[in-house]
């Protein structure tokens, strides 16, 4: 992948303090090697950043029986923590949320329940990213999460002015996919299924679909109250486009569909993005274990050009 240049004023502002934001220090787990990479992990509904990256790095084990961690040594792993919110899906229970939905049956609908909290996690989520590019350069940043955490970590990626190393997103879905369905027409998609059973969406790049991507990025931007959200006065070299992005879900998951992470990936796909999908037949609400970790570090093997990953 080719390295698109980064605007010298693009990266995010970061937060001077946690405290103004009233949640915990992000929980990190620092590299074992020479510090190479950085994965920003965003935890699903009710959950939190030490929990999620406990479990995660412990219980994410590929088929080698080898960790995340042991099979990624120069990766620093950064889980930061929703703010505690009212829950509208769970009669107004107060529990760490990215923002607010109605019901986990239509994780799509009343998109104005869910604007405050996207808006104001993406300014959190982004000034970890701007800390993390003052140390290691944005093509060797990973963005992803699991279930609400993937769909709150896709939205930022579309308002990136550049892109990163990748994203992995884990039984997840895409806010906002009925109005960007509306922005380019799903379909004319030529699917294409390689050695290791993910599915590879790919659109031609066509002037038409690179409008409607121009105008994607400036909704999702409009939505997160950013400046400069015209689509005119957006360029493809500010943008997330050139990021590979990975997408994994469990047909038999019982709290996010997985038509709903379907529906993401070909979303993303017709918008001119390079998306890989994979659908676990056996999996329910949860990320894959050894299938899914082995296709994440093969992923994340093959975007960043890590090379052989360590067993």
């Amino acid at each position: 992948m080719e390295d698109l240049p980064l605007p010298t004023d693009a990266k995010p502002r970061s937060l001077s303090s946690n405290k103004r934001t009233g949640r915990p220090d992000p929980f990190v787990i620092q590299p074992r090697a020479k510090h190479t990479h950085t994965a920003i992990l965003l935890h699903g509904l009710g959950s939190g950043g030490e929990k999620f990256g406990v479990e995660f790095l412990e219980s994410g084990v590929s088929s080698t029986g080898a960790g995340l961690a042991d099979s990624l040594p120069g990766m620093k792993f950064v889980f930061p923590t929703a703010q505690k919110c009212r829950s509208a899906a769970f009669r107004r229970a107060l529990i760490n949320q990215w923002f607010n939905l109605a019901s986990l049956e239509d994780p799509v609908e009343r998109t104005d329940l869910q604007v405050n909290g996207l808006g104001e996690s993406a300014r959190y989520v982004r000034s970890i990213l701007s800390q993390e590019m003052e140390i290691v350069p944005p093509q060797n940043i990973i963005l992803g999460g699991l279930s609400q955490g993937c769909a709150m970590a896709i939205f930022i990626l579309l308002s990136l002015e550049f892109p990163i190393g990748g994203f992995m997103g884990m039984s997840g879905w895409l806010p906002f996919e009925k109005d960007l369905g509306e922005i380019v027409r799903l379909g004319g998609t030529e699917d294409s299924e390689t050695e290791t059973g993910l599915v590879t969406f790919c659109d031609d790049e066509d002037e038409e679909n690179h409008d409607a991507f121009l105008q994607a990025v400036g909704m999702a931007r409009d939505v997160l109250s950013m400046e400069e959200t015209n689509a005119t006065s957006l360029t493809r070299n500010h943008t997330c486009l050139g990021t590979p992005i990975f997408l994994g879900h469990g047909e038999k998951d019982e709290k996010i569909k997985c038509k709903f992470g379907e529906g993401a990936a070909k979303t993303l796909a017709s918008l001119g993005l390079d998306v890989a999908w994979k659908c676990y037949l056996e999996l329910g609400h949860w990320y894959g274990v050894p299938d899914e970790i082995d296709d994440i570090l093969g992923f994340l093997r093959d975007t960043l050009a890590l090379g052989e990953i360590n067993e």
